[in-house]
């Protein structure tokens, strides 16, 4: 086993996961909500949608990425967990 491989791969996902939710949860909910605040999703504008609701589903779908993808880098490093 190559662990030194193994956590590097980890790292690299878990830290790109976490910039792309900061990107969802910050930049769309924050610094972006005046512009995105245009259109609007059952009534609501887009930038509060991400706020409130759209950074939640952003980070369930990353779990179930995350848990697809360390999957694939346990079978590449031969760690059982």
């Amino acid at each position: 086993m190559d662990a030194k491989g193994y956590w590097s791969a980890t790292v690299k996902l878990t830290i790109s996961l976490l910039v792309i939710w900061f990107a969802v949860s910050y930049g769309a909910g924050v610094l972006l909500r005046d512009v995105l605040d245009n259109v609007s999703i059952g009534g609501a504008p887009l930038g509060f949608w991400f706020a409130q609701q759209g950074s939640i589903y952003v980070f369930v779908a990353l779990i179930f990425y995350y848990c697809f993808a360390m999957n694939k880098i346990e079978r590449k490093y031969g760690v059982k967990g």
